[in-house]
């Protein structure tokens, strides 16, 4: 069997370990002689397993007692909508902080469900390559949550601090984050949030299942009329089982959990390893005559890395030969071009080192 380096976006790469495990547990689940994939959710072996999962994510993450973790479906682009249905049925208006393409997406779908927004800033006159700072944010008299993307996937703009903001009369803005693909790569402060979603297929698990932590006290002001599966009270109060929840994501979701606490030893664990693969592969940028990366350094992202060629005719090349060489997915998003690393907490450092010497070896005979 042949494992190549996958840098790719998202579906990203498993562990080798948890994918492992899963081959193992495939077709007889700890001697109960079926898969997980064809258990019933309510049965007494899939609970422990949801059950164990959402544990091991708590203790990661050190999610209080007052917050809710869901696991849903739909994808972190389901949120958009979900979020201003759950948030703003009491009034008020969500409030957006606008740094790159996911940003804009949870602004747009907000708008298209006629709730009214106010853009607190926005990096579009930069070209999205620094967040804006924290005394830039001015939120609306009636805010009722200011929703941020920590890190842009595509932009590979990540921010540098934790948003905090008050009304014009003293009230606490509620901090509404997406973390798709930043969530896990080092400790976050949860209680700084009321609610933290994120897209599993990154660094939780397999697409199919997205995360939500909700603070409890931002549940149950939702509009009487919002569909059963987006209300998130009632999923709440259901351990999200209203319907048959993507069983096996959970499950390969929890492998992950189990992966990242006893084989990585954490968070802050996996922080040092993230940082060292990120700082290793912006040097090589920096130091290099053919490579660039346009994102001011204090916002550069550890886990999306972009760059382009200086020769953009060198770009179908660059490609061709990574493939061959066992580096796959650098392509660059099509909205934005060039290349992109994606160095989520499942890319080995060994990936990251193999990249660099490939980068390095283009230049030296293309470049």
């Amino acid at each position: 069997m042949t494992r190549h380096y996958n840098f790719c976006a998202g579906p990203a790469a498993l562990p080798v370990a948890v994918l492992e495990r899963a081959r193992e547990e495939l077709l007889d689940y700890q001697g109960r002689g079926l898969s997980v994939m064809e258990m019933s959710h309510r049965s007494d072996e899939f609970i422990a397993i949801a059950e164990r999962a959402e544990a091991d994510f708590r203790h990661l993450l050190g999610v209080p007692d007052n917050y809710r973790v869901l696991f849903l479906q739909g994808g972190a682009s389901l949120q958009f909508a979900m979020l201003p249905m759950n948030l703003l049925g009491q009034g008020g208006r969500g409030n957006f902080i606008q740094t790159g393409i996911w940003g804009k997406k949870a602004l747009n779908e907000a708008k298209h469900l006629g709730f009214d927004c106010h853009v607190v800033a926005s990096s579009e006159s930069n070209g999205h390559t620094a967040v804006p700072a924290q005394d830039e944010l001015r939120v609306s008299a009636d805010a009722a949550y200011l929703h941020y993307t920590s890190n842009e996937t595509i932009g590979g703009l990540e921010f540098d601090y934790t948003p905090h903001i008050q009304r014009a009369d003293g009230a606490h803005v509620p901090l509404v984050c997406d973390m798709s693909s930043n969530i896990l790569s080092g400790p976050i402060d949860v209680s700084e949030f009321g609610v933290i979603y994120a897209g599993a297929q990154k660094n939780i698990g397999p697409a199919g299942l997205t995360l939500v932590v909700v603070r409890d006290d931002l549940l149950g002001k939702a509009r009487a009329n919002i569909p059963s599966l987006f209300d998130y009270q009632m999923l709440a109060d259901a351990g999200s089982m209203v319907n048959t929840p993507p069983t096996y994501a959970w499950y390969l979701a929890g492998l992950v959990f189990q992966w990242l606490k006893d084989d990585i030893g954490g968070l802050a664990a996996m922080d040092a390893i993230n940082q060292r693969k990120a700082d290793k592969l912006y040097a090589a940028i920096d130091a290099s005559e053919l490579y660039s990366n346009p994102i001011a350094k204090a916002n550069r992202s550890r886990m999306n890395v972009p760059f382009v060629l200086a020769d953009s005719a060198l770009d179908k090349a660059f490609l061709q030969q990574a493939d061959a060489a066992g580096l796959l997915n650098l392509k660059g998003h099509r909205s934005v071009g060039g290349m992109r690393a994606s160095l989520y907490n499942a890319v080995p450092e060994s990936a990251v080192d193999a990249l660099i010497a490939f980068m390095a070896d283009f230049e030296k005979t293309r470049g």
